[in-house]
């Protein structure tokens, strides 16, 4: 018996945020993986090594958590003014499906860097030392994105002092602004998708709870910690090792899918993993972080949990901090009245890893409300490059 060879993949494992990923060239993808489509799909999954009924991805890059079963795909971008198009893939772990659905906002730190160190960004617009503003069209979502990367000696400055809780190590600071990130495409239209800045949900079998449904970074649906049993200061072995928790919120993110219009029947939601998140809030409180430190009331604005693929988040998606910031910029949201109510342009709030700070400008022009662009820090590190092999009829 004949078995087929392995193939190799120019490819690159970097640290964007708190999540990982494999980053690629589309260029460098195989001729028919480099459109969309089912071979595209069949190669991630094979990178990543999925699917996996073990859960844990040895045979492939990902680290069997939504925080490292992720790709992406770059090139030199096909919009005007821009420099780069941006593709992200969550891959699935268990499943055989890559769900191309939203962005990942940590990778997005990662994204810039990428670029310049792969000749993507022009190099008449790279300075020899400052920061290079790598313009990102995010091409999941129809977005545009800056991240301002320091450069040091004509090359990306990856280490540095700025530390960023749910990350082990410093390196160096990436700022980004996400310009006006509420969704206004096909997927459930206006930032608000009811029309309500609260809304009821009712989930059967589970119960009826306040909810924000919000379009903005990535679609989210936020309640009250409260109000579903909780305190706000969960880690994550107190929600994941809760098998009947986490189908609680799975039902509650889909009946949350259907009323945003993201799917038009509650079985679509297997199948859309990725987009919506689930999230809930509630007012300050201490509480000790998972790497043991201490997070006191007056150090956040208000805490935040979120689940992404299924489990609690270790610390929180960067898609979704957009959604904290720009819900709590706008009055009476349950994320703005967690932090106290109010006008604001900045929260920072506490998740499993420590704290974090979004910033968010929200006007209302002609009774909408409109979010012009909102902006956190984060930091990105080159892992690992060179080839990633597969065997070659794997797609």
């Amino acid at each position: 018996m004949s078995f087929a060879p392995q193939i190799k993949i120019p490819a690159t494992y970097m640290r964007g945020g708190t999540s990982k990923g494999v980053f690629f060239r589309l260029e460098d993808l195989p001729e028919r993986a480099q459109t969309a489509g089912q071979a595209r799909d069949q190669l991630l999954l094979r990178v990543i090594g999925s699917p996996d009924l073990y859960g844990k991805q040895i045979d492939g890059m990902g680290g069997a958590t939504s925080s490292t079963s992720k790709t992406v795909i770059l090139s030199k971008s096909s919009q005007p003014e821009h420099d780069v198009d941006y593709l992200f893939g969550q891959v699935s772990i268990d499943k055989a499906f890559v769900d191309w659905s939203g962005n990942c906002g940590n990778l997005t730190a990662a994204v810039g860097s990428f670029a310049i160190s792969n000749g993507l960004v022009a190099a008449d617009r790279i300075p020899e030392n400052g920061i290079c503003t790598v313009r990102i069209w995010q091409a999941n979502i129809h977005k545009t994105i800056i991240a301002h990367v320091p450069v040091s000696h004509g090359q990306v400055q990856e280490t540095g002092d700025f530390e960023l809780d749910g990350v082990t190590f410093p390196a160096a600071e990436v700022q980004i602004e996400f310009l006006d990130p509420a969704d206004d495409g096909e997927d459930g239209g206006a930032m608000f998708p009811t029309g309500n800045v609260v809304d009821t949900l009712d989930v059967p079998e589970i119960g009826t709870f306040q909810a924000t449904l919000i379009n903005a970074g990535i679609p989210t649906i936020f309640l009250n910690a409260e109000e579903i049993g909780y305190t706000g200061t969960e880690l994550q072995d107190d929600i994941n090792a809760d098998s009947a928790a986490l189908a609680r919120f799975e039902k509650i993110r889909a009946y949350g899918a259907l009323k945003m219009g993201l799917i038009q029947d509650i079985s679509e939601a297997a199948n859309r993993q990725h987009t919506p998140k689930v999230a809930f809030v509630s007012k300050p409180k201490s509480y000790t972080s998972s790497s043991g430190k201490q997070v006191t009331q007056s150090d956040t604005d208000l805490l935040v949990r979120a689940l992404s693929m299924g489990k609690l988040h270790h610390a929180m998606m960067g898609t979704a901090a957009v959604a904290i910031g720009t819900a709590a910029a706008i009055p009476q949201t349950l994320v703005n009245l967690a932090a106290g109510g109010g006008e604001r342009e900045a929260v920072r709030f506490g998740h499993p890893s420590g704290t974090l700070r979004v910033g968010a400008q929200a006007l209302n022009e002609n009774g909408q409300w409109v979010v012009k662009k909102a902006i956190m820090s984060r930091s990105a590190r080159v892992l690992m490059e060179g080839w990633v092999r597969i065997p070659a009829d794997s797609f």
